[in-house]
């Protein structure tokens, strides 16, 4: 069976050998068998790995930008070249198709390259002459030892989301990822090792609940990084920031697509089977809810329920389909629950993908494209974030009835608008309580010179991920005040009055 430990000060880290190791199995969600045994960090593993970064912090946060940027050009190009063994490595552990691995692969890229770039964003101001040969500048400085922790469902893109702009600031980082797909995050550590990162300056330690609260507990971490559910969002952010570390914490989502009766049908309704269905439901973009105004909802039911049912699922590794099982049994369960739960609250199951299997792989995590339509806004399906491939339908009989079901969730992710309205869609994006909103878009996931976060219940701290904010949490400012008095000046006594500025 496949093993997966550490990773700490360059090299793997912990008895392979199983004798004094705790394990914890990871199952291919297509087959449902154990694959692969993953150690389970404790106290001890933390500590070695925390005081692995803060022993290369010392060296790393004075390297040179420019040494720093050719690190990270080569670890893109590295990456670059084995995109399909990342990729494969996700469809194993993940379940997802081929293809949405290597577009997850693809996105993570896209902020390395940022981090490749990051000197314009690290360069400070100055102002002279701010009185009588006094010179004032602002600089950004690393904050220490950062620690990331990441989900199940994107374990190559978020780690890229993460990493790479903390050490391209002069941080260094100790990521957990998830134990339920951990071997991209190895893989990643070796490319940055290959590509010359310093030992320590990325470590890796795999574990639960132990290991994390070990992290948010530790003196020498400086900040959090993380990405999962609100409750655990929630306790990152409590515990760590009562640490006194700086905290961001992605949580949740219920992302609304609020479909107006002027809006193309056939393009909203395509757009709601691919960001619904598309990674098994399996992502904080996901669009879970569609809120259908007047007309618009019957015609458009209709059009989504056509084109779920073309959806074609099965194992990832098999390029014709479309999508992939859920993470675990337990999660198919309870995704399933949802669905039966909302019929007994008064939904119209349409499409019920329950008891879903794929021939030959029946002990595989299937579930199959669910549709409910005339959901209630006190169900549990519209109330719960449900993570899977389950599509609510509300329906509204205005424009403000429907913003009133919008800006009335706990959740304040993403929501995106479908109109030829430039008006309306313009009113939308102004009032509409999100952290990324679209317009004929279904998952406005910012590009990566922009910040991905959200607002409410789904993001927890002041600062999104990546893009010019990412540089703001990895850093801190100093200002300097500096006076040179010329040389052929007169010696004179102090002055102990408070300085002018004129």
């Amino acid at each position: 069976m496949k093993t997966v430990t550490h990773w700490i000060a360059g090299k793997p880290y912990g008895d392979v050998s199983g004798a004094s190791a705790t394990w914890g199995p990871v199952t291919d969600p297509a087959t449902g068998e154990v694959t692969t045994r993953v150690a389970m960090a404790g106290a001890d593993e933390v500590d070695a790995a925390v005081a692995a970064a803060k022993e290369a912090y010392a060296g790393w946060r004075t390297s040179s930008l420019a040494q720093r940027i050719a690190i990270l050009f080569r670890y893109r190009e590295l990456l670059n070249s084995r995109r399909d063994d990342l990729a494969a490595l996700i469809t194993a552990e993940q379940g997802k198709t081929h293809a949405d691995a290597l577009g997850e692969v693809a996105r993570g890229l896209e902020i390395v390259e940022l981090a490749c770039g990051l000197g314009m964003a690290l360069k400070g101001d100055m102002s002279t002459e701010v009185s009588s040969r006094i010179d004032v500048a602002s600089v950004r400085q690393p904050l220490g030892v950062i620690v990331g922790i990441s989900p199940f469902n994107f374990p190559a893109m978020i780690s890229m989301w993460m990493f790479p702009m903390a050490i391209a600031c002069g941080n260094t980082f100790v990521h957990k990822p998830s134990s339920k797909a951990p071997s991209a995050s190895i893989l990643l550590a070796e490319l940055a090792a290959e590509a010359g990162v310093p030992d320590g300056v990325l470590n890796i330690v795999q574990g639960d609940e132990v290991a994390v609260n070990a992290l948010l507990d530790h003196p020498d971490v400086a900040a959090v990084s993380f990405v999962g559910s609100t409750p655990v969002a929630r306790h990152v952010y409590t515990r760590a920031s009562a640490g006194g570390k700086r905290v961001q914490a992605l949580g949740e989502a219920k992302n609304h697509m609020l479909v107006l009766p002027d809006a193309d049908l056939d393009a909203a309704a395509e757009a709601a089977v691919t960001a619904a269905y598309g990674s098994a439901g399996q992502r904080c973009m996901a669009v879970s809810v569609v809120v259908a105004v007047g007309s618009a909802g019957d015609a458009l039911v209709s059009r989504i329920a056509e084109r779920a049912k073309t959806v074609k699922i099965g194992p990832g590794d098999d390029p014709t389909s479309e999508m992939g099982p859920l993470i675990t049994k337990a999660h198919r369960d309870r995704v399933a629950d949802y669905v039966a739960g909302a019929a007994a609250q008064g939904a119209d199951v349409v499409l019920d993908g329950r008891g879903f299997t794929v021939e030959g792989l029946e002990n595989g995590h299937w579930m199959g494209v669910s549709l409910l339509d005339k959901v209630s806004t006190d169900s549990d399906a519209y109330r719960n974030e449900i993570f899977g491939p389950v599509l609510c339908v509300l329906r509204a009989e205005t424009y403000e009835e429907a913003m009133t079901i919008i800006n009335g969730s706990p959740y304040g992710n993403a929501s995106s608008i479908f109109t030829r309205d430039g008006g309306a869609a313009r009113r939308f994006q102004l009032e509409v309580e999100a952290g990324m909103v679209g317009v004929n878009v279904p998952m406005p996931v910012p590009v990566g010179y922009h910040s991905f976060g959200g607002w409410k219940d789904s993001a927890f701290g002041d600062h999104r991920m990546y893009g010019s904010e990412a540089v703001h949490f990895y850093t801190r400012g100093k200002v300097i005040t500096s006076r040179w008095p010329d040389a052929a000046e007169t010696a004179s006594g102090p002055d102990l009055g408070f300085p002018a500025s004129r």
